[in-house]
């Protein structure tokens, strides 16, 4: 995937042009974002290419501040006149806007002093017909598992790579390069006698292409995923245990994520304001970011303002402990940032997550089923029913019912709903399988009690 990425001392001698040509605009700070990346992405469909891209870009962004004032552009026109023109034309608009009080560099003495190899990046080379033969593999594995899968929406083979120069007028600038390789696919399984039918889908994804499960593993993944979800029932309204599996308890940990954002904190959007230090849920239950993870899925050595990654506990042995910040909205909040800003070319910084996830516990999954006399172990959320502010929770569902501890039948259509901070205080049990398959991520979950909706 290297290709013809271009010098990195060429960017950072850029980086160093363009941050000189905005103060000579009269710029009292600047920041300069420079992405240069490629990707090539497959899609096959009963083993006829259905889809091919392969894209080669590369952009620079450049945010000024004229005292309060600032204001952000980007351009993939890396000519003279053009960044000339960006450089005038942002100063510009950066004089037309109000003032905004926090607004600013984060201090200089708070720049990341070090850029540590976080194993981010593999130079590995994949042709177009390697990644389409991956992805054919990957659905031929998926189709040939069992006699029920009758047809596929498709197989999907991804890879990428980059670097990203980041360079401020404290005198910051650092480089880091990354990449990423991703095989999934999505079968489909008719039911024998009523023609029923099913899918589901499985993936993985990893930075370097030797560590990505085979296509072959992937695909016989999907294909249990599928078959083991005919014949599905509804079930009627009750409260009962609920058990959600590695991917759908990533979900309540992304909402978790949202909820200790310094942005959604400091505009009154999350049902955590005001809860820091305060009991979120059992002692059992710790929750870390960690930028610097080696490998991970969002490491990296800086954040998008230059601040050193790091590994911050999020919940403590259940208090919560602390918000993810970066500078604008921990001057909001009165605090510091905990070096989690995340921007794209062009734009000013946000808060993101890097790695973030619940500390896995010492129960197999298998072990949390068997707790349960009768409940609902989900295995796919549907829809967006989750207020941020007040924190309600409801989502369709799908999933297998608990009889005496055994997965008996597949159940769909039903509705899942509760609290969220309800939900945190009755996680029970936590299992011992988590695996990063993005950025955020859990382990199996069992929360003691929720209402379903279904018939």
């Amino acid at each position: 995937m290297d290709g013809a990425l271009q010098p990195v001392q060429e960017f950072r001698q850029l980086a160093a042009d363009m941050l000189a040509r905005a103060k000579q605009h009269g710029a009292s700070e600047a920041d300069v974002v420079i992405a240069d990346g490629q990707n090539c992405s497959v899609q096959v469909r009963l083993s006829a290419v259905d889809r091919l891209t392969r894209a080669r870009e590369k952009r620079l962004g450049l945010r000024v501040f004229l005292g309060k004032r600032s204001a952000s552009a980007a351009t993939s026109d890396f000519s003279r006149e053009s960044l000339d023109r960006l450089v005038s034309d942002t100063c510009a608009l950066a004089s037309a806007v109000a003032e905004d009080e926090v607004s600013g560099l984060p201090a200089g003495d708070v720049m990341a002093q070090d850029c540590p190899d976080l194993d981010l990046y593999d130079a590995t080379e994949l042709a177009t017909e390697q990644q389409i033969e991956l992805a054919r593999r990957t659905e031929a594995a998926a189709l040939a598992e069992d006699p029920r899968i009758t047809n596929s929406e498709g197989a999907e083979f991804n890879s990428s790579s980059g670097r990203v120069v980041l360079g401020n007028s404290h005198g910051f600038l650092g480089e880091y390069r990354s990449s990423s390789f991703s095989v999934s696919v999505s079968p489909v399984a008719t039911e024998p006698g009523n023609g029923g039918m099913q899918r589901d889908s499985w993936y993985a994804v990893q930075r370097k292409f030797a560590r990505l499960a085979s296509p072959e593993s992937v695909g016989q993944e999907a294909a249990r995923r599928t078959v083991r979800r005919l014949g599905s029932r509804k079930i009627s309204t009750m409260r009962v245990p609920v058990v959600f599996d590695q991917e759908t308890a990533g979900s309540l940990l992304g909402h978790l994520c949202g909820a200790v954002s310094g942005y959604a904190l400091y505009k009154g959007a999350s049902f955590l304001i005001g809860q820091l230090g305060k009991r979120l849920a059992p002692d059992g239950v710790t929750v870390y970011d960690n930028g610097r993870m080696p490998g991970g899925l969002g490491s990296r050595p800086f954040d998008g303002e230059g601040l050193a990654t790091r590994a911050t506990t999020v919940v403590e042995r259940g208090l919560l402990a602390s918000y993810l910040l970066d500078t604008y909205s921990g001057r909001k909040l009165g605090l510091p940032s905990t070096g989690n800003a995340s921007r794209g070319v062009g734009e000013g910084p946000s808060v993101g997550p890097t790695n973030f996830y619940l500390a896995p516990g010492s129960s197999d999954p298998s072990e949390i089923i068997q707790s349960v006399r009768s409940g609902l172990y989900v295995t796919e959320l549907i829809g967006f029913g989750v207020n941020m502010v007040t924190g309600d929770y409801s989502r369709g569902a799908a999933g297998f019912w608990i009889e005496n501890g055994e997965l008996t039948y597949p159940v769909e259509e039903i509705t899942i709903a509760g609290h969220l901070k309800q939900i945190f205080a009755d996680i029970e049990m936590i299992g011992n399988d988590l695996e990063f398959r993005g950025r955020i991520a859990s382990p199996t979950v069992k929360i003691r009690e929720m209402t379903i909706a279904g018939n």
